[in-house]
């Protein structure tokens, strides 16, 4: 078995697989304090309650964005599994040319993304990965199968907060479909802004970046917003919201 780890900003997400499924995967909420042993229970409980032996992880692979836990989850891994797990740098061990004017710039999800993408759409066709996380990414990849770049705009919950933050008489509130478009209380009008405002950016970005790709881009959208996000935005032919994961199972093949 496989043990894959994705260190998001918000959340870190496990997978655990046997050859090429994915059997299990859980989410837990980042904290940049968390300690080795800490992130040890978490990981080896989880992998108790779905009765996963410790012993049966064959290896391990990890992508993060979060500088400080990288180093903790590695000492997590050899710890509390007894293996160092291989720890996925873009610019040196992602097997994906990246044409970014400084390829060390570029964070693990995006090209661990682009490599699944590639992998499970093909490469034949240029293709768009829309990764609805902390932040909302678009990433462009060649139909060669090469990293060219991308948008980085806040998500959804972000402005949802800064909303909340910076205007007095605002609510905090949940990203979700409302009902209508027309609000008619400051929650549903919240609501309507924030999402369909982000439905309406994707199809626009996806349009423009269309355009400069030159071709017909298959579109693939993952991340925790993925699915509600695609019930109304049809530029978004394919949800993957296990992308990151196979993408990390792919570098680990790659490796071996």
């Amino acid at each position: 078995m496989l043990l894959a780890i994705d260190v998001g900003n918000t959340n870190i997400v496990i997978g655990v697989f046997q050859r090429d499924e994915l059997v299990h995967s859980w989410r837990l909420t980042t904290i940049r304090e968390r300690t080795a042993d800490e992130l040890g229970i978490l990981v080896t409980d989880l992998c108790d309650h779905h009765e996963v032996r410790v012993a049966d992880i064959s290896g391990i692979v990890i992508g993060s964005v979060v500088p400080p836990l990288t180093g903790t989850m590695s000492a997590m891994a050899v710890k509390y599994f007894r293996h160092t797990p291989l720890v996925f740098e873009p610019s040196v061990n992602g097997g994906m040319p990246i044409l970014y004017d400084n390829p060390a710039e570029v964070g693990a999800d995006r090209i661990v993304n682009g490599i699944a993408a590639c992998a499970r759409y093909g490469c034949g066709r240029p293709i768009i990965v829309v990764d609805f996380g902390t932040a909302t990414t678009f990433d462009a990849i060649s139909a060669r199968g090469e990293y060219l770049g991308g948008v980085i705009c806040p998500g959804p919950q972000i402005s949802a907060d800064a909303l909340f933050q910076r205007a007095a008489r605002l609510p905090r509130i949940e990203v979700k479909k409302p009902a209508h478009v027309i609000g008619t209380n400051t929650v549903a009008s919240m609501q309507s802004g924030l999402y369909w405002g982000y439905v309406d950016m994707v199809e626009g970005l996806v349009r423009r970046i269309k355009a400069e790709l030159g071709g017909d881009a298959v579109v693939v959208a993952t991340g925790g917003l993925a699915v509600l996000m695609a019930v109304e935005s049809p530029v978004l032919e394919h949800v993957d919201t296990d992308l990151t994961l196979q993408g990390l199972r792919l570098v680990w093949e790659q490796q071996q």
